[in-house]
């Protein structure tokens, strides 16, 4: 079987940069156990395979070299882009997903692709894991939680930067990961995020953590429209706005390969 495979970087507009994803659009969904076999041998952040109902209702699912994931922001971008590339007057699509529902995604005219995801602000934790403290090399001011991952807070941008994670003791934190943030000079705020029990040590752009950052920065700031900087060796920029029970990320994409795989 010949499947074609779209390799994207998402959240920048300049190759090499952002996060890679590899999106693959069926009429079926193949065997789970394929996917994740294809997402292993891709080794990108994630793999999202789209199933397809009409050319702007599509099924999504994402998955990453080691497990299928509820949730992927920078691998929605990335599909959207392809099916936007792909079909030039089509100006928005909807995806839907077991995890988070239907999801309207729309292309705008200076190049970004806007979509529109359920609200995760963070809450306070009654009790902090010693493997989430010990893991981080740099103490947080606070720590929150919501269904994804653990939020430490740091009060210094430089913190973020310096940060040195240790992956055996955040793994032990599954199935949630770690977001580590700060407001920032440049931007509002910045972050990077370790996620060992379900990708890697490291991920370099992660749309749906921001489903929960930019509630959390937008009540500290008192302002509904942000700009937040994934602070990775990478690194990606995204656009926030929040709103009542819904957070707009907007984001640039890059196509960096085309093919056929055989399966």
């Amino acid at each position: 079987m010949q499947l074609e495979i779209t390799i994207v970087d998402a959240f920048t507009d300049t190759l090499f940069k952002g996060n890679s994803a590899a999106v693959i659009i069926t009429q079926q969904w193949l065997a789970d156990d394929l996917m994740q076999s294809i997402a292993a041998e891709n080794n990108l952040s994630e793999t999202a395979f789209l199933m397809k109902f009409s050319d702007s209702e599509y099924r999504i699912r994402w998955f990453s070299p080691v497990t299928e994931i509820d949730f992927c922001g920078h691998a929605t971008l990335a599909s959207a882009f392809v099916l936007f590339s792909k079909n030039p007057t089509l100006q928005s699509v909807h995806f839907s997903a077991g995890a988070v529902g239907k999801m309207y995604i729309a292309r705008a005219d200076d190049g970004y692709i806007t979509m529109h995801f359920p609200k995760r602000a963070p809450h306070p934790v009654a009790h902090i894991p010693g493997d989430l403290m010990t893991g981080l090399s740099i103490q947080p001011a606070d720590v929150l939680r919501n269904n994804q991952a653990y939020f430490a807070i740091y009060e210094r941008e430089e913190d973020i930067f310096n940060l040195k994670p240790d992956p055996a003791k955040l793994k032990i934190l599954a199935p949630f990961d770690v977001v580590a943030t700060a407001r920032s000079v440049q931007y509002d705020f910045i972050s990077r995020y370790f996620w060992p029990a379900n990708g890697g040590v490291e991920d370099p752009v992660t749309g749906s953590i921001h489903t929960g950052l930019a509630p959390y920065w937008a009540e500290k700031l008192d302002k509904s429209r942000l700009t937040a900087f994934q602070a990775s060796k990478r690194g990606g920029l995204l656009n926030c706005q929040v709103k009542e029970d819904r957070v707009i990320i907007s984001g640039k994409a890059v196509q960096y390969l085309k093919g056929n795989i055989s399966v």
